[in-house]
């Protein structure tokens, strides 16, 4: 419980500093998808917060029907936060692809994402082994969370790299628009509570 909770906050202070210096670069250089990955990280840090409370209430051994009542209300929530980033998402690439708005490259976005695609996956096995020891699904959840942050630094710094080195100005957007889907699978699951059952 101790590894669980630490590397929850772990999560959520690595979450903020990225949140911070994704959505700092990313109206600095006006690209649309590091500001993107910005509020993701946001939303990402809203989820370790709650997971980080349920699992300190877990270990005071509050009632479990009070604490699944509440981790729904909060999954819900984060369901929502993400409907509306993938809109906030779509409709700026869009904008940007129409009026043909030429991002500037970012050192900084590139080197932010290639460090979120190398630590994100080691903590997203740190979590899922803690999961496993305390027989936690919602922690077990917040893992593979953690693991789709591998696959937007991906995209991210595919984007950006393909700005920076060879001038493709669309790549920026489109990486954002490739971000969609999953943001869109992540806030219909918290919308409609699904998923906070599975193993």
């Amino acid at each position: 419980m101790r590894i669980a909770i630490g590397l929850v906050a772990a999560t959520a202070a690595y979450n903020a500093i990225e949140a911070i210096v994704a959505v700092w670069s990313g109206i600095s250089a006006r690209s649309i998808a590091l500001v993107g990955f910005g509020l993701d990280s946001v939303i990402e840090l809203a989820a370790a917060g709650a997971l980080a409370w349920r699992l300190r209430v877990e270990a005071g051994g509050a009632d479990a029907a009070a604490v699944e009542r509440s981790e729904r209300r909060v999954h819900r929530f984060v369901g929502a936060t993400f409907l509306l980033l993938a809109a906030y998402v779509t409709a700026q690439a869009g904008w940007n692809l129409w009026g043909r708005r030429e991002p500037e490259e970012s050192l900084v976005g590139i080197g932010l994402a290639a460090v979120s695609l190398v630590i994100m996956p080691i903590v997203a096995w740190g979590k899922t082994r803690a999961a496993r020891a305390i027989g936690s699904k919602a922690l077990r959840a917040e893992a593979r969370e953690t693991l789709a942050c591998s696959y937007l630094s991906l995209t991210l710094l595919a984007g950006l790299a393909a700005n920076a080195l060879f001038g493709l100005w669309w790549a920026d957007p489109a990486a954002a628009l490739l971000m969609v889907p999953w943001l869109v699978k992540e806030g219909i699951e918290g919308v409609r509570g699904e998923g906070e059952g599975e193993d």
